[in-house]
Formats: C-alpha cells, structure tokens, sequence
C-alpha cells in the first residue's frame, strides 16, 4: 500500500500528482496486465529480440 504524506496548506492535486508517480514507479499496473494472459516463453523472447532489433535500428540510423 502506497503512503503519501500530505503537508500543511499542500494542494490536493499535487499530493494526487505524487501518488500517481510513485504509483507508476511501483509498476503495479504493468504486473497486473501481465498477469492477465498468459505468453509462452518463447513469444515473450521474440518480442524482446525485436524490440532490440528496433532500439539498434533507431540508434545505426542516429549515428549514420
């Protein structure tokens, strides 16, 4: 459970701001939309050679 402290006179949205951040950081949603289906093994590696594949592209195009 996340806990924000929220100071004397501290607008609420800035507080709300703050739990969202920390939030996100947390990657609470992520694991949960993870968890909804299930990816074999060798899906979830495909997906992380192309994404590679992709960032390496972007980058030779960046420098060349």
């Amino acid at each position: 459970m996340l806990i924000i402290p929220i100071k004397e006179g501290e607008n609420i949205d800035r507080a709300l701001k703050r739990f969202k951040r920390k939030f996100i950081k947390t990657g609470t949603m992520k694991r949960l939309r993870e968890r909804q289906e299930f990816t074999k093994p060798s899906v979830a590696r495909r997906a992380q050679i192309q994404k590679a594949e992709y960032i390496q592209e972007l980058r030779d195009r960046e420098n060349g």
